[in-house]
């Protein structure tokens, strides 16, 4: 039997999430898998709560077979033959973790990615997506009320702080609750009527975000609709919410047919970004999308540049949660972390500012989202988990991988086998200079 490990998070301080939590961990101590876990004083659960669980809590992890993590390991760490599961961020052939994928390919190591754990249909099993969106919408709340306050407007959405002070999403969402009901009995500018916050996506990510932000008590309008809602002076709260689906993002260049979903992911050249035209009814972008360097921008530089040349636009905030670096929101420079979460595109100097005051817009982008409600997180993540960790104990890596053991959607998430890249990722051998 396997001895599976928990390394100690360590690519931030804000980092505080496990993979599985001591219940689970107990678990596995009663079915006979050996646990041992790195010391943590910034882990979300005490180091005294894994002893009580049955783990050893011990700083060598090289007895394990199996090293279970959430971000990307230090090139350091790795053991030889050691099989390690964490989120790589690899799959995309990023540049800065490519020294990690060729350390792990020297040492003969094996790599599962929690990304690529799915079901038949290629849905995700394993995923923080849905607490992302939690934590960025709050985020991008607490970003909205201090950047209406520099604008001169006083309003009950200042009193929402990042989600890393609160306990939980309950006593975020019941602080949002708060604010909601202040602004019903009247505690919200004219002016600001309506406002309009737009979520690109419809995922997990997304629902999150709709889930925080509906204890706004929005009411609902389709993406065609916005040039048409106007104020509802006879309904308390002043927010709308609109989704848009990828349909409301691009169109065909050819015209004349109608817009096709599996087309346009099979053939995304044959398409055009269209959703600039939202942009001016928006006063709020939430960005929830996958996006790849194939597909259209959502957000480009150059409008930016065009509409602020013309004065102030309606859009104030953008919820960035996707974050990928000048990807669908070209403004996204860099991440952020969340002790200082946000920072201002001045499209007309071109320059970036730190904080919510600026002349441009305010873009959130914290890229550990999930890691701002750490306990919430590591629950869920660890029950998504905890079902495929028999399976990992048991199985022979030093096998071919069809005969490891290795139930289908772990053999699928598998990126390197002993050392070499496996079929479904081949392509990344260009990207690590193993061609």
């Amino acid at each position: 039997m396997n001895t599976i490990g928990i390394r100690r998070e360590d690519k931030s301080r804000w980092e505080r999430r496990t993979p599985i939590i001591p219940e689970a961990v107990a678990k596995l101590v009663r079915e006979g898998i050996p646990v041992r876990v790195q010391p943590s004083d910034n882990r979300i659960f005490p180091n005294e709560e894994f002893v009580r669980a049955g783990a050893t809590v011990d700083e060598d992890l090289s007895l394990c077979s199996i090293v279970l993590g959430v971000k990307e390991i230090p090139v350091r760490a790795f053991h030889e033959g050691t099989a390690y599961a964490f989120f790589s961020h690899t799959i995309k052939g990023q540049s800065y973790n490519m020294p990690m994928l060729r350390r792990m390919m020297d040492l003969g190591c094996h790599l599962v990615d929690y990304e690529k754990i799915t079901d038949a249909e290629g849905r995700r099993l394993v995923l923080f997506g849905y607490h992302a969106g939690l934590a960025g919408m709050v985020e991008t709340l607490s970003a909205l009320g201090l950047r209406l306050r520099w604008e001169g407007y006083e309003t009950p959405l200042a009193s929402i702080r990042s989600p890393h002070a609160y306990d939980s999403i309950d006593e975020a969402t019941e602080a949002i609750a708060r604010a909601s009901k202040e602004i019903a009995a009247g505690n919200w500018p004219n002016e600001l009527r309506p406002f309009v916050v737009g979520f690109a996506g419809y995922g997990n990510v997304s629902q999150g975000a709709q889930h925080v932000f509906g204890f706004l008590d929005p009411r609902e309008a389709d993406p065609e609709e916005l040039p048409r809602v106007g104020a509802e002076t006879a309904r308390p709260n002043p927010f709308v919410k609109t989704v848009f689906h990828e349909k409301h993002m691009v169109e065909l260049i050819e015209e004349g047919r109608p817009f096709d979903l599996q087309e346009y992911y099979r053939e995304p050249s044959k398409y055009r970004g269209v959703f600039e035209k939202h942009l001016p009814y928006l006063d709020v972008l939430v960005n929830a999308i996958y996006w790849e360097e194939k597909y259209p921008r959502l957000v480009t530089c150059d409008y930016m540049r065009r509409t602020w040349k013309e004065g102030r636009p309606r859009l104030r905030v953008i919820g960035d949660i996707s974050c990928d670096i000048n990807g669908s929101i070209e403004c996204t420079c860099r991440p952020t972390e969340p002790g200082a979460p946000c920072y201002v595109y001045e499209p007309a100097r071109n320059r970036y500012l730190d904080g919510v005051e600026g002349e441009g817009p305010v873009v959130m982008a914290v890229d550990i989202l999930p890691a701002e409600l750490p306990r919430d997180a590591s629950h869920v993540f660890s029950r998504a988990l905890m079902p495929f960790l028999p399976a990992l104990a048991r199985a022979d890596f030093s096998k071919e991988l069809e005969n490891a053991g290795l139930p289908d959607p772990i053999r699928k998430a598998v990126i390197v086998h002993k050392g070499r890249l496996t079929e479904g990722y081949r392509y990344l051998a260009s990207y690590v200079g193993r061609e």
